[in-house]
């Protein structure tokens, strides 16, 4: 798993490592339910989380998998900040965050992301 919590301005971010899978679908769905597993564990409204979709592209294949996960983890999620999310990916995202009703935030770098999510 390539996933992992991060500290950052005293809070802990669980870093959904997502990236650099280009069109492995498999990979993204195993590290998908790694951290899927994760973020159940934790508390509701509690887990900050960025994901990072760099250089990694989202299959038809993928969406509905999205799509569940994130329906079955949004209680748990308290704010989402992605990298790595634009052109035709961001439009998925945005259809992703209305069928699920968890909003994310696109970022174009981590520290910026990282400063978002640690901000009340």
């Amino acid at each position: 798993m390539k996933s992992k919590w991060i500290e950052y301005n005293g809070k802990k971010i669980l870093y959904q490592d997502f990236s650099n899978y280009f069109f492995n679908t498999n990979a993204v769905k195993a590290e998908l339910e790694e951290v899927q597993a994760i973020v159940l564990g934790e508390p509701k409204n509690s887990v900050l989380v960025i994901s990072n979709f760099s250089n990694t592209e989202i299959t038809n294949q993928l969406m509905p998998v999205l799509n569940e996960a994130s329906k079955l983890t949004k209680s748990h999620v308290r704010k989402t900040a992605t990298i790595g999310i634009t052109g035709m990916k961001r439009t998925l995202g945005d259809l992703l965050s209305r069928i699920t009703g968890q909003p994310l935030m696109y970022f174009t770098n981590e520290a910026d992301a990282k400063e978002w999510l640690t901000q009340e």
